[in-house]
């Protein structure tokens, strides 16, 4: 019976285009997340190879660089390891602007933004780096190559592309932590009060309108004060602050369906009241709960990003869209408001998504005639 009921809800998805499709991209969009170090250019943890002289490049800018071995932190990471934290750079690697060949070595002028003057008075040779803990194979030519930063580089000089793919890591992270621990509570408190009633109704329906008199950020920013600043703190009081809806509905609904025939059945068959709500009431109000952790989801991710952009997110050097805004909401007003304007795009294009998804899971579902 659970196999049809969930071979039905498949069909009535795939049939509705606007949650077929909402879900395909979001399911594109978790692919390139959970492989993000396999797919962005930059595969260093947190994206974080910097490159001052690199700053604030216009996207589609390409630059050479020379690539040096290291002698030290020279392990490569296993597959799983990387895919979860990325991978120690192997290499050295320093953007230029001319390279030409001697017999003492090869003479490399370092890449400068500023004038070529500038940029002379820095040429040195590669064999002396090698007082740097850093030697060079012999054959230079494969050393050499070229990279092309798509969506240009901020004031360190990282690669905005792979920032903004880890930065999405965190958004749906974040949504997917909150959703899971607002189900578990919102349908816990909100099942068991509508099924017994009584003083057990009362009191938590008390305390579910307490906790919706509060402002939700508000009672985030307290609940990230309490549990201290970090990554799963962040995600753990965004989720305690988002079943309330939920509990709320799952008590509208057990109210509604505990005195259907088949609950008075069960009950005649002496089944536990764990297995009558879990078992029997719980996947009959599962569409609205499912509509309601597409929105939570969305507002999950919105949520994340103003705690970043205040400070109160996950700390550095994490990238997360919320930071990307607050570092480079200044350069709106001058020539690299792409820093700021790329990730406000992406917060946008995500939350979309989601509410679209709700959207159509609530056609698809018909959740507003039942």
């Amino acid at each position: 019976m659970s196999v049809s009921k969930s071979n039905s809800l498949f069909h009535r998805i795939q049939k509705n285009n606007l949650a077929f499709y909402s879900s395909l991209f979001i399911s594109i969009i978790l692919f390139i997340a959970i492989f993000a170090y396999y797919l962005i250019p930059d595969s260093s943890p947190n994206a974080n190879n910097q490159h001052l002289e690199l700053s604030k490049l216009k996207p589609g800018t390409e630059i050479s660089f020379i690539r040096l071995h290291k002698t030290e932190n020279a392990n490569a990471s296993s597959l799983f390891k990387k895919l979860l934290y990325g991978s120690i750079p192997l290499y050295k690697e320093i953007p230029f602007q001319s390279i030409q060949r001697r017999k003492e070595g090869v003479q490399i002028v370092p890449y400068n933004k500023l004038t070529n003057f500038i940029a002379d008075t820095l040429t040195f040779q590669i064999s002396e780096l090698q007082t740097n803990k850093t030697k060079i194979i012999p054959t230079v030519d494969p050393l050499v190559f070229k990279k092309r930063f798509w969506f240009g580089t901020d004031r360190f000089g990282r690669d905005l592309l792979s920032r903004l793919a880890l930065g999405l890591r965190v958004s749906l992270a974040v949504g997917f932590i909150a959703v899971i621990i607002s189900l578990i509570i919102g349908t816990f408190l909100g099942s068991i009060s509508g099924y017994f009633g009584g003083k057990l109704d009362s009191i938590i329906v008390w305390f579910i309108n307490v906790i919706w008199s509060l402002p939700s950020l508000l009672l985030i920013i307290a609940i990230t004060f309490a549990l201290g600043k970090g990554f799963w703190q962040v995600f753990i009081a965004i989720g305690l602050s988002m079943w309330v809806e939920i509990a709320r509905v799952v008590r509208g609904q057990v109210m509604t369906f505990k005195n259907q025939e088949y609950i008075e059945a069960a009950k005649a068959l002496g089944y536990s009241n764990f297995r009558i709500i879990f078992y029997h009431l719980l996947p009959n109000i599962f569409s609205p709960v499912l509509v309601i952790s597409a929105a939570n989801f969305a507002s999950a991710i919105l949520v994340e990003a103003g705690l970043s952009f205040l400070g109160l997110g996950v700390p550095p050097p994490v990238p997360t869209w919320g930071s990307m805004i607050r570092e480079n909401y200044s350069a709106i007003f001058f020539d690299s408001a792409y820093l700021a304007i790329l990730p406000g795009l992406a917060i946008l294009m995500l939350v979309l998504l989601f509410m679209l998804l709700g959207k159509g899971l609530r056609e698809a579902l018909n959740v507003r005639s039942n």
